[in-house]
């Protein structure tokens, strides 16, 4: 990781907290029950429309290996630009999260490699570990998470979307 200080947002899903640095998060809605698109991967929950755009939601638990659980009061939509290789422009995608716990500052000292050993994920979408007072946090890369099957979903979801 870089010498510079990194400014988060820190999600849960489950008993685990993620985190995308704030550049990437456009806003945080409350959750909205999405229009379903057929035939459509699992954790491509559907779209919403967001100021009269049509977002794909993506259920972060599914995408990343989880298993499902019902939508809560505090069930929150990070709404984020992902970059898709090759591609000019970037995605807007709304990631559903258990909850969005609050925004914090970690130190270049508190950002940690990812472990070679012991994660459940693909090594590919860690950038790297937060280490703060509230404990550790996943550093989760959206670009890698969202490539190769999952980028032609998107791209073809997007385009059909009225818009």
């Amino acid at each position: 990781m870089s010498g510079a200080a990194l400014q988060a947002v820190v999600f849960a899903l489950g008993d685990e907290q993620f985190a995308l640095p704030v550049e990437e998060v456009r806003e945080i809605l409350d959750h909205r029950a999405p229009f379903r698109v057929p035939n459509a991967p699992t954790w491509l929950s559907g779209l919403i429309d967001v100021r009269g755009t049509s977002v794909p939601v993506i259920d972060l638990r599914l995408r990343l290996g989880l298993s499902a659980i019902a939508v809560t009061p505090m069930t929150r939509m990070l709404m984020v630009e992902v970059g898709i290789p090759n591609r000019s422009a970037s995605v807007t995608l709304g990631l559903m999260v258990d909850r969005v716990l609050d925004v914090r500052v970690y130190a270049a000292a508190a950002i940690e490699p990812p472990p070679e050993l012991g994660v459940r994920w693909h090594a590919e979408h860690i950038r790297g570990v937060l280490r703060g007072e509230q404990g550790f946090a996943i550093l989760l890369d959206l670009a890698s998470i969202f490539s190769g099957e999952a980028e032609a979903v998107l791209l073809v979801t997007s385009a059909d979307a009225p818009g």
